[in-house]
């Protein structure tokens, strides 16, 4: 009769280090073809035993987390053998604590023929009594380990632990390569995004620029590598009259360009209703407090240009100085303004009012010209600006706008500026 206190023999085989090795370059080929990290790790699981007989076995992740004080958690990816348990599939070790603390931190291997007598052992099997852990690294960097537990004495060996090291290294490269992908993956789903929204800016601009024989008009918005929160337009009032906006919202991007539709909306309904400069953008304002995060707001000039008595009146929502050119060549920045859209419940704007000479020249910009800066840090400035914009005062207003262009471009030495710039002139002819 059999001895009841004797163990059961392992009925696994035993297999030659060469055949194991073949069994692991069997392994690294199955999971080298799928880019599910899932997938893949689980497959791990699944084969490993035939490779290395385990009772419980996990992949665990370093996640850092200041949850409890802790800098960082272990996240489970796969797990046998276990009863699933929070503590026990997402272990909550602090740095040097337990085999898989130890391991993180020393980015050492441990193997503990008996982890009874082992000071480092936290209990996660009451059956376990021997185990072996492997770092998973990447680039030099701790991102895990490897965790082999058996309910026998003394169950791995040094070339044991050879071959979890070198599985580990694989599932180091996998994890990886999954999180290459991913970002690879978040990449393209930006750039389709970005790609949209540019479609949807270029829409909202105008199409062509308003011809009257007394003005010259023309506008442009430099090239940002990313979507523009600036903004420029004009609508019809009369066939003498028209209304003109340029703005700039916080940030970038597509949150930027959103708002950016929003404003065109609110300020084209205003204009339909024939709303004075200062009351459309006080209603404009007010609906922006109500309808987006109190960190959203967009500086703005909004106006009513007059070209059959040559008078612009105009308010200036926080906006940059417009610049304002006499045909001597005297100029000054209009300092008249007051707060951003959206950035107070109840905001008043006062309304201003400009007369055209002929020959005088008005500059609406945003603040991405002015403070595009070189590689010193430099910035190009009000100053600067001003003269450049002297230089060119007799061309056409399109070519201005190029001579400007091409003089920020040579200042900065770059394609693209670091923030959105915008450039609307007004010419009294």
């Amino acid at each position: 009769m059999d001895d009841p206190n004797q163990s059961n023999p392992d009925p696994r085989p035993k297999l030659s280090m060469v055949e194991k090795l073949r069994l692991l370059l069997d392994i690294t080929k199955k999971i080298s073809r799928s880019l599910d990290l899932d997938e893949v790790l689980n497959l791990v699981m699944d084969t490993l035993g035939s490779l290395l007989p385990y009772d419980a076995a996990g992949i665990y992740l370093i996640e850092h987390s200041e949850k409890d004080g802790n800098p960082y958690v272990f996240k489970s990816k796969v797990v046998r053998g276990y009863e699933i348990s929070f503590e026990l599939v997402e272990p909550r070790l602090k740095m040097g604590e337990g085999f898989l603390g130890t391991v993180a931190q020393t980015g050492m291997p441990i193997i503990s023929p008996d982890v009874s007598k082992d000071h480092r052992y936290f209990a996660a099997r009451k059956r376990t009594r021997s185990e072996m852990v492997a770092p998973i690294i990447s680039n030099d960097r701790v991102i895990g380990a490897f965790d082999l537990e058996s309910d026998e004495l003394n169950a791995y060996s040094e070339d044991d632990l050879s071959l979890l090291q070198l599985l580990s290294s694989q599932v180091a490269i996998i994890i990886e390569k999954d999180r290459l992908y991913e970002q690879v993956v978040k990449q393209k789903r930006l750039e389709a995004q970005l790609e949209i929204a540019r479609q949807v800016q270029l829409e909202l601009l105008p199409d062509n620029y308003p011809e009257y024989d007394n003005f010259d008009i023309s506008a442009y918005i430099f090239p940002t590598e990313e979507v523009s929160g600036d903004y420029y337009d004009w609508v019809k009032i009369f066939d003498d009259q028209i209304g003109i906006i340029v703005a700039d919202a916080v940030g970038k991007g597509v949150p930027a360009a959103l708002l950016m539709s929003f404003l065109r909306a609110s300020l084209r309904a205003g204009v339909q209703v024939g709303y004075a400069p200062h009351i459309a953008l006080s209603k404009v304002s007010k609906l922006l407090w109500d309808s987006t995060e109190d960190h959203q707001f967009i500086t703005a000039i909004y106006g009513i240009l007059d070209t059959t008595n040559r008078t612009f009146v105009y308010s200036n929502a926080g906006h940059n100085p417009p610049l304002l050119i006499k045909p001597n060549g005297e100029f000054r920045f209009v300092e008249y303004g007051d707060t951003p859209l959206g950035m107070f419940e109840d905001a008043y704007f006062h309304q201003h009012f400009i007369r055209f000479e002929v020959g005088q020249v008005m500059v609406v910009y945003t603040d991405g010209i002015i403070e595009a800066a070189d590689e010193s840090g430099e910035e190009y400035g009000l100053e600067r600006f001003a003269e450049r914009v002297l230089e060119c005062i007799d061309l056409p207003a399109k070519e201005m706008i190029d001579f400007i262009r091409k003089g920020v471009a040579d200042f900065t030495d770059r394609k693209f500026l670091d923030d959105d710039g915008t450039l609307f002139i007004v010419k009294a002819t």
